[in-house]
């Protein structure tokens, strides 16, 4: 019974496609527009040398993002805590006795310790797979809430 209704399915298909194809026009040109005529002393796209290439932006648009990065409440402000909130997190890493302010030792202290867990091998020197460690991660970009 199964394969009597898989054939009939599958004719049907079949039928179907058969039809499609019989009543399609794509292979009519006739109701294609003819392409435009290319301008006397323009380059065509088709040639080997010619690469398209994206368009620029401009430096208010990358203003107007930095800005919009900087202002979290999206108030079309730039507050005092907005801007040094950030920084005010990396200084209070460095800070490492609380007191305010970040003495060549805290900093040094931090930067040793930071080449000493880079070195993993020891030598004293770092190979640039060492160093790559250093980096610090990539900015956590929100998820597209598409």
């Amino acid at each position: 019974m199964t394969r009597i209704l898989a054939g009939a399915a599958a004719s049907l298909l079949l039928v179907t496609g058969g039809f499609l194809l019989w009543q399609g026009r794509a292979g009519d040109a006739s109701i294609l527009p003819a392409a435009p005529a290319a301008r006397p002393g323009s380059p065509s796209m088709l040639a080997a040398n010619v690469v398209p290439q994206a368009p620029e932006a401009t430096a208010k648009s990358r203003e107007q993002k930095r800005f919009s990065r900087v202002d979290k409440d999206k108030d079309g402000r730039v507050e005092r805590e907005e801007l040094l909130g950030p920084r005010r997190k990396a200084y209070a890493k460095l800070d490492t006795d609380g007191n305010g302010s970040v003495s060549f030792d805290e900093w040094a202290a931090k930067t040793i310790d930071k080449f000493g867990g880079a070195d993993t091998d020891k030598s004293g020197w770092l190979t640039p797979a060492e160093y790559a460690s250093t980096a610090p991660p990539p900015p956590k970009r929100p998820r597209c809430a598409c």
